[in-house]
């Protein structure tokens, strides 16, 4: 009974981290297409958001049936919800990159700043490698390692701080990119909340680790 549980576990892990790599190739595409003004790119990533919500809500599924049918010990317990409320955070992920790849379709033919789209895809380079790093460190159950992940979010506030002065300085220069401007806005946004469920996962995989859920970026502070 046991093996039987250890490997659906094992499988459980392995369904995570595939949801992982597709949310970080839809975040990725999702920006490669903004900037390159790429409307079939953005539809492939809207079409592709179905499949991290099923896996999603395959993977909520199956915690519960594990939980439910396996009465799993407390630290075996503590994995299945870290997967279970990482998964949720992977999901939401993918859908700003669903909101991402929307902007692209909607500024086609509006006036751009190569500039700020220049930064939103730093900005996006420095999401993607918390993303890849933050799958890295919950394969490796390496809670250090998420630690020093979460304050990279820091470099991405900063970032989306960047790309608000700049629009907001350019909407007052020249109102033909005001349109522009707020979608280049609400990119920013989008991958600064990535940034955050990035944290919520290095949070998680500390729960793993020492059972304890701390505030990550927020004076380290318990939450419980």
């Amino acid at each position: 009974m046991r093996e039987i549980f250890s490997e659906e576990l094992k499988n459980l892990h392995v369904r995570f981290s595939e949801m992982g790599m597709l949310v970080n190739e839809a975040v990725y595409n999702s920006v490669k297409a903004f900037v390159n003004h790429d409307r079939e790119l953005a539809l492939e990533v809207i079409q592709n958001d179905e499949a991290i919500n099923e896996r999603e809500v395959d993977i909520e599924k199956r915690s519960f049936e594990m939980i439910a049918l396996q009465q799993p010990v407390t630290s075996d317990l503590r994995r299945i919800v870290t997967i279970m409320k990482a998964s949720s955070d992977l999901e939401r992920m993918g859908d700003h990159a669903v909101s991402i790849a929307k902007s692209t379709i909607r500024v086609k033919g509006k006036t751009r700043v190569p500039e700020i789209e220049e930064d939103i895809a730093n900005m996006a380079d420095i999401v993607k490698q918390m993303v890849e790093a933050v799958l890295k460190a919950y394969v490796q159950k390496n809670d250090q390692q998420a630690r020093k992940i979460a304050q990279q979010d820091q470099q991405v506030n900063a970032a989306f701080q960047t790309i608000y002065d700049k629009c907001i300085a350019e909407m007052q220069r020249d109102p033909q990119t005001v349109i522009g401007s707020t979608d280049y806005l609400l990119v920013g946004t989008y991958l600064e909340r990535v940034g955050d469920y990035v944290t919520n996962i290095c949070e998680w995989i500390v729960y793993l680790n020492t059972n304890k859920l701390i505030e990550l970026n927020t004076n380290n502070q318990e939450k419980m």
